[in-house]
């Protein structure tokens, strides 16, 4: 094979100097340089020799910094480096962009919005925008209805994709950015990370741009939001795009709506992705041609949908009572969906009777729009029969419909024993009756659903500030005592007496039933206590308000305390601690100190003795500082003064294990109680 314009003759590349070795590589660039039967190469013959490894890569360029003009920048510089573009690319500036320049005040974060809704953008226009982009960030780039053509689309979402300039991007209404274009944005939603919101409505998607945004979307790592209504997906495009978003994990919300997508093979596409994509909780349809057949498609999917699709929107589709038939026993297989919108379809009074078994049997469903489907008062009775049935219902719509005089009627009486609802729409004219009299009734009748409305709301928002505050009361426990009350002694002495514990304890709903484990938190009371006595206020989530009364504490038994203290009826000593419900539990190491029998050679000083009573632990659990914190023994009804042998009361018994035994059978009778 000869060189063209060569001939035959002999072409040899020398190799560059200090390149001598290794020894070049030749290459015979002529058929008649095959060389001899013996391998040879002929004298003459051409030779290409290429470098050492080491020397085929001369050297390495760092890729620029995106954000190299962003450091330290102001919003003058922004301004005069846009002008200064305009000016190379002897372009129009734009009025409006430079009074938005103007408002930049925090370029620090990403600033709100660009608005450039409506301005022209040629190729230049958009070469321009690239001084702005390239030093701020925003949160929102709106280029609305702005005649992008394919070359100012592309520029435009190659610096969007490269600056990472926006999180929500509105690129609606420009029907010429043609498959470059497109091609583009599917570059930009692959490759940026921030990307959440893309708004493409009225954009067409045709079928040789349509692969470029699948192929985005099955791999996409941030979108969330899609907007493609009216952008011509019936068909191949859908086909499409179903298939990608079946292994998309991350988009939130599909707007399809005005794509004239049919009831059979475009249904046939969302039912098939409803089957496989779990993630997707809001699906909006409106204004298509699904009809009957083509939601039938869609009820399959549905029922794979144990969790994700949130919002079903079916919105004038043409469907029927035999689709209502098909959805109706859909829904009680559905766990995720709270709203379904069925509003202006030819449902009638039977589509509603198929639709309500199907929404009593549903556990999920907190909005239901049934405006303009054809209902009358027996249609309005059907619904009447789910409202009562529903404890969950949140928004009902039924505006636009033919419902009367017994069609109200029944929906009040529904709402007499429903308590969720808390939105009713309804006509607000009342409907032309036969009996002038019966107008009158709607307006009363109307009224009492408002007010129903407004009752539930009431219960509602009573309910969240009580969950609020139980959640906030288990969550932050607090424990404190009141102070002790300087009263006159002589006072003590009249009303100092334990038989007014049980009393205000039952005042207050119940004495002390519950074990120690399960003690709520605690605070002070407000009541006034009276005398010596201490209230202590408890405070539990879901089981009520409870104030206990403190009038003494007994120390701990001692078995020589018959020395110094006087005697007391035991029995008499446990039945007082029983009527509180106090449940002591005496520990065996608290005794250690007098477990050999013996007395401690001050036990016969009373104040020795006090403060013995004061620094030991007490049976009942309770610290002494707590014990400090109430008020001294006095006097009690039959005169005698309160001394230390008043203050042990429950060391008179016997021995430890008399006591132990009726401490525990005070327990036992205290938990036995009911709670």
């Amino acid at each position: 094979m000869e060189v063209p314009g060569q001939g035959s003759g002999p072409l040899t590349v020398p190799p560059e100097p200090g390149n001598e070795t290794p020894p070049p590589v030749e290459v015979s660039l002529s058929g008649a340089a095959q060389g001899n039967e013996d391998g040879r190469l002929r004298p003459g013959a051409k030779r290409v020799t290429f470098p050492s490894d080491e020397d085929i890569v001369s050297g390495a360029v760092e890729p620029k910094d995106p954000w190299r003009h962003a450091q330290n920048v102001t919003v003058d510089e922004i301004m005069t480096a846009y002008k200064q573009a305009c000016q190379k690319l002897n372009c129009k500036q734009i009025p409006k962009l430079l009074k938005q320049i103007q408002e930049f005040k925090d370029l620090a974060p990403r600033i709100d919005c660009l608005d450039l809704k409506g301005e022209k953008l040629d190729y230049k226009a958009c070469e321009a925008l690239e001084e702005i982009f390239k030093r701020v960030q925003f949160k929102i780039v709106n280029l609305e209805q702005t005649s992008l053509d394919e070359d100012g689309a592309s520029a435009l979402f190659d610096m969007i994709e490269y600056y990472e300039s926006a999180t929500h991007l509105n690129i609606s209404f420009n029907k010429h950015i043609g498959t470059r274009g497109w091609q583009a944005a599917a570059h930009m939603m692959r490759k940026t990370n921030c990307l959440q919101y893309l708004d493409a409505r009225n954009t067409p998607l045709l079928d040789h741009s349509a692969p470029f945004v699948a192929r985005a979307l099955r791999i996409s790592s941030s979108l969330i939001i899609l907007h493609l209504e009216n952008t011509s997906l019936s068909g191949r495009p859908l086909m499409l795009l179903a298939t990608a978003l079946k292994m998309n994990m991350n988009l939130r919300e599909l707007y399809l709506a005005d794509n004239k997508l049919n009831g059979l093979q475009d249904s046939a596409q969302l039912g098939n992705l409803l089957k496989f994509n779990s993630c997707i909780q809001i699906l909006d349809l409106r204004n298509n041609h699904i009809l009957d057949s083509g939601l039938a498609y869609i009820c399959e999917g549905l029922k794979e949908q144990r969790k994700g699709l949130v919002t079903l929107v079916l919105w004038n589709n043409q469907l029927t009572h035999t689709g209502m038939a098909y959805l109706g026993m859909t829904l009680p297989h559905t766990q995720s969906l709270e709203t379904l919108n069925l509003g202006h379809n030819p449902i009638g009074n039977e589509g509603i009777r198929n639709l309500k078994n199907g929404l009593i049997g549903n556990r999920s469903v907190l909005r239901l729009g049934l405006a303009s489907t054809k209902l009358t008062c027996e249609g309005a009775v059907a619904v009447a029969e789910f409202i009562a049935e529903s404890p969950r219902l949140l928004r009902l719509d039924l505006r636009e419909n033919e419902i009367k005089t017994g069609g109200l009627m029944a929906l009040s009486l529904a709402l007499k024993v429903n308590h969720s609802l808390l939105r009713l729409d309804l006509d607000r004219e009342p409907k032309k009756e036969s009996v002038k009299s019966f107008i009158e009734t709607q307006k009363a009748l109307l009224a009492e659903i408002q007010n129903g409305c407004k009752r539930n709301f009431i219960l509602a928002k009573e309910k969240e500030e009580k969950e609020q505050k139980l959640q906030q009361s288990a969550s932050m426990p607090e424990i404190t005592v009141t102070e002790p009350l300087e009263e006159d002694p002589a006072e003590d002495g009249r009303d100092g007496s334990a038989t007014s514990a049980p009393e205000e304890g039952e005042e207050a709903g119940e004495t002390l039933t519950k074990p120690r484990d399960q003690l709520p938190a605690i605070s002070p009371a407000s009541a006034p206590s009276q005398g010596n006595e201490r209230r202590i206020s408890v405070s539990s989530p879901g089981r009520g308000h409870k104030i206990f009364v403190v009038t003494r504490v007994e120390s701990l038994p001692e078995r020589a305390a018959n020395a110094v203290c006087p005697q007391e009826d035991t029995t008499a000593v446990a039945k007082s601690v029983e009527s509180q419900n106090l449940a002591p539990a005496t520990k065996p190491e608290l005794l250690a100190p007098w477990a050999n029998g013996t007395v401690p050679e001050s036990a016969g000083d009373p104040a020795v003795c006090e403060s013995l009573a004061r620094n030991t632990p007490l049976p009942n659990g309770l610290k002494m500082d707590f014990v400090r914190a109430l008020p001294e023994a006095s006097s009690d009804g039959d005169g005698k003064m309160g001394s230390c042998a008043a203050e042990h009361e429950l060391s008179c018994s016997k021995n430890e294990q008399e006591l132990e035994e009726l401490l525990l059978e005070a327990s036992q009778d205290a938990g036995q109680e009911p709670l």
